[in-house]
């Protein structure tokens, strides 16, 4: 009997994935050429060379300068940052923003382990965080799936998102330039815009927001009871005051503006994703809009 991951991510595959390989591969791009990590072999020392890379061993044999050349590490390291908060379970069931983050977890899994690159995730409650080690093969994407379904069926945390927790939790351990897509809806609290420019400085870092309709608005229902998915407070409001109404737009508006700029002053492409949207099309536009680097 198929496991829950293994029945998403097969579903996945047909649906998605065949249709978008190559768009994802094929478009990230070299920014950086360095010595890598396999030994290729030994030449001539030439002028421009660097000193630093001459086998003595070798020049006292041959009498000869002599520096070592390597083959060029061509793969990708992939970290994949979850957002597992309470935040995260708001929706429709089966397309809450949690079951969204699952799919484009498991998609960008498979998508960038196929072409050998390495993927590693770590997935952040709000407070503690589990983390799956860079890996290869569909196996691995299955590990993820797993940790994906553990924390989805595991009590949420009442607690806001410590942001600054989670970027310095990956920094600490992507030891190589790496690719980072950040997966969440960005509601939490905390000053996390210098942990992320830290972050950018040294790696090639996406944003994937993911968004509810009921993040934004509310149905006009007279009195309703309303209630912070991170910490669990309850307020009753009436929906259908035209003066709260537009106090509701204007903060999501200058909550809108705020992300958006804390994004650009990092360097940090950021990409809406909504539930009610198809997951290929949301991907396709994100695949559009971004040059994948790996160094």
């Amino acid at each position: 009997m198929t496991s829950a991951p293994d029945r998403l991510l097969l579903r996945l595959e047909w649906r998605v994935i065949r249709r978008l390989d190559g768009r994802v591969l094929g478009s990230y791009r070299t920014a950086y050429r360095g010595a890598g990590l396999d030994f290729a072999g030994l030449r001539a020392y030439v002028e421009e060379d660097d000193a630093r890379r001459i086998d003595w061993n070798a020049t006292a044999r041959l009498d000869e300068p002599q520096v070592r050349e390597f083959t060029e590490d061509r793969e990708l390291t992939l970290w994949l940052v979850l957002d597992r908060s309470a935040s995260m379970t708001v929706g429709t069931p089966g397309r809450a923003k949690h079951d969204v983050l699952a799919d484009l977890a498991m998609t960008l899994a498979r998508l960038f382990g196929r072409g050998g690159n390495r993927v590693g995730a770590l997935l952040h409650d709000g407070v503690a965080t589990r983390v799956v080690p860079p890996g290869t093969g569909r196996g691995h994407v299955l590990r993820i799936g797993h940790e994906l379904d553990r924390t989805a069926t595991a009590p949420p945390t009442a607690a806001p998102t410590d942001f600054a927790a989670m970027l310095a939790a990956v920094a600490s351990l992507a030891r190589r330039r790496s690719l980072i897509i950040v997966v969440s809806d960005f509601i939490g609290t905390g000053a996390w815009e210098r942990p992320l420019l830290r972050l950018a400085h040294r790696h090639d870092v996406v944003a994937l927001r993911v968004v509810d309709a009921a993040d934004d608005d509310l149905p006009e229902a007279g009195l309703v009871l309303v209630e912070d998915a991170e910490t669990g407070e309850q307020m009753l409001v009436d929906s259908s005051d035209p003066l709260f109404r537009a106090r509701l737009r204007d903060a999501v508006e200058e909550r809108e503006a705020e992300m958006a700029g804390r994004m650009r002053r990092a360097g940090v492409p950021l990409h809406r994703i909504d539930t009610d949207r198809d997951l290929l099309t949301s991907l396709v536009g994100v695949v559009a809009s971004t040059q994948w680097r790996r160094a």
